[in-house]
């Protein structure tokens, strides 16, 4: 009668569904946590199914490219185990599209307490709205939502005694670096024209179709290679004793034009629809 009883268990516990694990790119309501549990291949594939799927809906198809770069760089390198420094603060970036995704198509308007969401869906509400052709108003609205995420991702990380390795904080700067220079046009324009001729000889002419090239987030190779940079200086540290973002943006910039010299890139590059260049 035992054995009758425990295979009756059995039999029924079989029987019983199983809580399937939350598809996130659908509900558009996942936590920090879950996203953080996934492994960086499935989070690939999670921003992907935004773009194409509720995204489209906001004309925001490819707008997460560039983020796409960098987590194939994480997956490529076998960076991002969840419940590390890396893995909180990509979670914190990708929360943050997802609400704000959320909040954006009056799906929801929980923030998740991160920063971020709020950004990303003023973001998405301007850009959808057609306020955001510019490549300036653009670029500044999505950094600035960017930034909030990571530095959420950062202080999560930190709260769970994960705070960044050495190497990791150089890291981390060279996406300070991306941010600032998406912020400042104008500024890394005029940059390029006074010290371009010391760096490379055509950066200077180069300048504009260049910063178009590294700021493009619907392009995911200039992220891909700017992290390759970025992580072999910090494993290096070979950018000791440069100092600000400047600084910061200058000492990468000759290893990232012979980049985009190899790619091949035409002098009018100019991926990301819809928007035009106010130098």
């Amino acid at each position: 009668m035992r054995i009758i009883g425990l295979v009756a268990a059995l039999l029924i516990g079989l029987a019983t569904p199983v809580a399937a694990a939350p598809d996130c790119s659908s509900t558009l309501s996942c936590s920090l946590d879950d996203i953080n549990a996934m492994s960086m291949s499935e989070r690939l594939e999670f921003v992907r199914d935004m773009e194409s799927g509720p995204a489209a809906a906001l004309g925001a198809t490819d707008r997460w490219r560039n983020i796409e770069g960098v987590i194939t760089f994480f997956v490529d390198h076998n960076l991002g185990a969840p419940g590390s420094w890396v893995s909180y603060v990509d979670a914190g970036i990708v929360e943050g599209i997802q609400r704000g995704i959320a909040i954006a198509l009056g799906r929801s308007t929980d923030t998740g307490g991160n920063p971020g969401s709020a950004k990303w869906a003023s973001y998405l509400t301007r850009l959808s709205t057609g306020q955001l052709t510019t490549r300036g108003a653009h670029d500044q609205a999505w950094s600035e939502a960017e930034q909030a995420s990571t530095e959420y991702g950062n202080a999560v990380a930190e709260a769970h005694g994960q705070p960044a390795t050495a190497v990791e904080w150089r890291f981390y700067q060279f996406s300070e670096v991306y941010r600032w220079t998406l912020r400042n046009r104008p500024f890394v324009l005029d940059l390029l024209a006074v010290y371009g001729p010391l760096i490379a000889p055509d950066l200077a002419g180069a300048r504009v179709p260049f910063y178009d090239w590294f700021t493009d987030v619907s392009e995911s190779a200039p992220s891909y290679k700017g992290c390759e940079l970025a992580y072999g200086f910090a494993q290096l540290h070979p950018i000791a004793g440069v100092f600000g973002t400047a600084g910061l943006f200058l000492a990468y910039v000759k290893e990232l034009f012979e980049e985009y010299q190899s790619a091949g890139q035409p002098s009018g590059h100019r991926r990301e629809s819809g928007l035009t260049s106010n130098v």
